[in-house]
């Protein structure tokens, strides 16, 4: 369906529900190179949620970028390849307290969050991100945790399960995608409760029902564009 070099044998590729979503990446592959698919194949860049294992195994898309890059465009996302069903977007930011803050919203206009951007203090290199979704703590990032990658978070006691969560989507493009050289793992907390954990911003498990994930999707969309 959005494949560049699809194989005439296999079938299409059909879009995830966004809201489905709880594990995905930007990539622009949808098929790793497996069997007899020397190559990995190619589609689109987007949001997209791994499915499916050895051979089987597909990276669907869940939400897209603009087909055709503009300024009215840089900060929007949506539903279809073609660009015409708008997810979310952002606003021009703001500067509160200190924080630049921009503001998500969906296809209605309706603010759904926002997302802000702390800058960093003089003994720090990078600045600090929070998300910010009514109805719930305000979700703050721990850059500190789990260090030295996936495997230190089953160390650490994060458990197996959620490994090989991360690692599913941490695998997506190693054979030819757009994905970059991995990154540690970082959890992002609301409160005491682990809301996402996220790698390189670029990957992302989603680990609370409530969290809406075009949060997510626009925090990804500022930090890698």
């Amino acid at each position: 369906m959005f494949g560049k070099n699809r194989h005439v044998d296999e079938p299409p590729i059909h879009v995830v529900p966004w809201t489905d979503a709880w594990e995905f990446a930007i990539t622009d592959e949808e098929r790793p190179a497996a069997g007899q698919r020397k190559r990995a194949a190619l589609g689109v860049r987007a949001f997209r949620v791994p499915h499916g294992s050895g051979i089987q195994r597909v990276n669907a898309p869940c939400a897209f970028f603009p087909p055709q890059s503009s300024a009215a465009d840089d900060r929007r996302l949506y539903e279809d390849a073609e660009g015409c069903r708008l997810l979310c977007s952002l606003d021009e930011p703001q500067d509160v307290e200190g924080r630049r803050h921009y503001a998500v919203r969906d296809v209605q206009g309706q603010v759904l969050g926002t997302i802000q951007r702390i800058a960093p203090l003089k003994h720090a290199l990078k600045p600090t991100w929070r998300i910010a979704q009514p109805g719930h703590p305000e979700i703050v990032s721990s850059a500190e945790w789990a260090k030295g990658g996936p495997k230190e978070m089953v160390q650490r006691g994060a458990g197996k399960l959620l490994l090989g969560a991360v690692q599913a989507v941490a695998d997506m493009g190693a054979e030819g995608g757009d994905q970059p050289a991995k990154s540690r793992v970082v959890e992002w907390k609301a409160g005491d409760e682990l809301v996402l954990t996220s790698e390189g911003d670029r990957r992302f498990l989603v680990r609370a029902e409530w969290l809406d994930r075009r949060l997510v999707f626009a925090y990804a969309l500022l930090r890698t564009g």
